[in-house]
Formats: structure tokens, C-alpha cells, sequence
């Protein structure tokens, strides 16, 4: 059989009524004839939306298939007992227009008992973004269900949401929840769990090209919702030049930055993960006994469990997202 290697994915690109044209002017991304790209899904095991590989000898196998192949030497072997064939992370690109609607995400549990998978945790991670742009996440005042459903009924559901200015290297931990949305102007990478359970609460009365409006999730965002106010919403992290940055590390995922203009050698010895490595910036080069491989701003490279070194060569000054699980011992 042949040996396993870091694997990159065909595109999948998704135009939305929010979308907009930086997935293509900043990212060089080519989507073709859509009229905007709201979202580029880089690496899913989503049914019905699952990456295919684009690189080497497993060119045209979709990655669940390669989950169900190589088990415990692609995924590792915790995570491999935990999730088995279905890659358990979503990386996306995200550009926006206009504003997404507010919503909320259900965690595991509600997910489970409500029987639509898995909850939806993510985080993002902001690639560029224009003066003033700004994002919704929690509420801006204490609240319980019966103030919400007020607000809610009389129409001023915008008026006790967060907002939140944004600034490129911004990072927000959305947990499965927070009510939350983005704004005009932001294009960003999103860590996700492998789920598109999503509640609109509100779609800023819009309608689409047939004149319809977008279903509203009222009674299933209510029982999603987490009502706990937080007073400061953004994570903070301290970058460092050649060395790995810890930016968000929960039970779903965990995502450093590696911010060099130095080689990095990278070593995976005591992790029973595969790592996914997101290009924000620069031009970076991954090396490994039996090959190597370019990736510029919007490839996702999946590096198997069974890879324990790797070296990360910047042609320039380079930004990458390092994602992994930790697995339940």
C-alpha cells in the first residue's frame, strides 16, 4: 500500500446571499461562474460536501474514504475510537458582504438528543478586514429566556446583541451557544467541528432572488442558546516570531499560530492527532522524508497522525494555522 502523506484538497466553493469577492481578489482563488463566494470549504468530511484530495498518488479520493482506509495513520488512533470513518473537523474560508444572519449553534448534547449529528464549536481567525467592519458575538447586557423572548417578539433583537469592532489577526472562540454573526467586510478562516447545525434568530428582514425570505429556527435556537453574558468576547493570544503560539485550545479543537521567517521543524512524537496547517500569509514549503509540498494563502494541508516530523521552510515571512484534536484519553 502506498505510504500516507500531507494531503490537499480540492476546493469547494459555495456562493451565499451574503457573499462576497475576496475569496478570489485577496485569495486568488478562482471560483468560476458564481456570482460571489461566501464560503470555500478546504478540508470536509461533511456528507455531501466532502473534500477530494488534489496531490500525489490518492488524487481523487475523498477524505472520509481515506479516514476509512488508513483509520489511526491518518486521524490517530484516539481520535480515529471517538470518531471513526467522518473527518471530525470543517475548515472553511469566509468572506462577507453583508451581514450573516444571527444565529446560534447547538452543542453535542442538544445536537444528539434533538438527532441532527453533531453541535457546532468554532472559532475565526480574521485574514483581512475592512475600517470599521465588525461581528456580533453574545449579548451586551445580562439577560434570561423571558427578556430575550421580549426583545425577540417586539422586534429589537439587535439591540441587545454584542458588537465588535475587527482588525486583521483578530481571533473569536464562538462555543456552541453564542448567539453570534458576522459583518460586511471581513474575510476570515473558520475551525469548526464537522456539523452545519445552524439556528437563525435573524436575517435582517432580507429576501432572495425569488423574493423569499430565509427560514427563522425561533424554538430550536431557544433551546440552543447560552444566556451567559461575557464581557470580553475576543481571545487574546501574544504572537512570537519562530516559535508556536497557543491561540484556542478546547475539548473540539486545538489551533496555534506559527508565525516565521525561519525554517521550523516540527515534531509530533507524543501526539495521536493529524494536524492541519492553514496558510494565512507568505509562502511556506512542508518537507518530510519522502517529499515536500507548497502552500500559499487559502490551502489547507492535512498531515497524517503517522507523519511524526515535518519541516516548515517560508520562502518569506509566513503565517500558518496549526490545528489538531486532543484526543479523550
Amino acid at each position: 500500500m502506498n505510504k500516507l502523506y500531507p494531503l490537499k484538497f480540492k476546493p469547494i466553493f459555495r456562493d451565499k446571499i451574503w457573499g462576497g469577492q475576496k475569496i478570489k481578489t485577496t485569495l486568488g482563488m478562482d471560483f468560476g461562474e458564481l456570482p460571489n463566494c461566501g464560503e470555500v470549504w478546504v478540508v470536509s468530511g461533511y456528507e455531501g460536501f466532502v473534500s477530494e484530495v488534489e496531490n500525489g498518488v490518492f488524487a481523487g479520493n475523498e477524505l472520509n474514504e481515506m479516514v476509512e482506509i488508513f483509520m489511526g495513520d491518518l486521524v490517530g488512533d484516539l481520535v480515529y475510537h471517538e470518531f471513526g470513518d467522518e473527518f471530525p473537523l470543517l475548515i472553511k474560508f469566509i468572506n462577507a458582504a453583508d451581514w450573516l444572519s444571527i444565529q446560534v449553534h447547538p452543542d453535542d448534547t442538544l445536537a444528539e438528543k434533538m438527532k441532527i449529528g453533531t453541535g457546532k464549536t468554532e472559532m475565526w481567525y480574521v485574514i483581512d478586514a475592512e475600517p470599521n467592519a465588525e461581528l456580533i458575538s453574545g449579548f451586551n447586557r445580562e439577560l434570561d429566556k423571558e427578556i430575550y423572548t421580549k426583545y425577540l417578539q417586539e422586534g429589537n433583537i439587535k439591540s441587545i446583541m454584542n458588537y465588535e469592532k475587527v482588525e486583521k489577526d483578530d481571533v473569536f472562540f464562538i462555543p456552541a451557544g453564542r448567539v453570534h454573526a458576522l459583518g460586511p467586510g471581513i474575510l476570515l478562516t473558520e475551525i469548526q467541528q464537522t456539523s452545519d447545525n445552524t439556528f437563525r434568530i435573524y436575517d435582517f428582514d432580507r429576501i432572495d432572488a425569488a423574493g423569499m425570505s430565509r427560514e427563522l429556527h425561533t424554538e430550536q435556537a431557544l433551546h440552543a442558546m447560552d444566556f451567559t453574558y461575557n464581557k470580553d468576547v475576543k481571545t487574546h493570544y501574544k504572537e512570537e516570531l519562530n516559535k508556536t503560539t497557543p491561540v484556542v485550545d478546547n475539548i473540539n479543537f486545538t489551533t496555534n499560530l506559527l508565525s516565521f521567517n525561519e525554517p521550523l521543524s516540527k515534531d509530533y512524537e507524543e501526539l495521536d492527532s493529524f494536524v492541519i496547517y492553514v496558510s494565512l500569509e507568505g509562502k511556506t514549503r512542508l518537507e518530510w522524508d519522502e517529499g515536500k509540498l507548497e502552500m500559499v494563502p487559502g490551502d489547507a494541508v492535512v498531515k497524517p497522525a503517522i507523519l511524526r516530523n515535518i519541516g516548515l521552510f517560508p520562502d518569506v515571512a509566513s503565517k500558518l494555522l496549526e490545528v489538531y484534536i486532543k484526543p479523550k484519553v
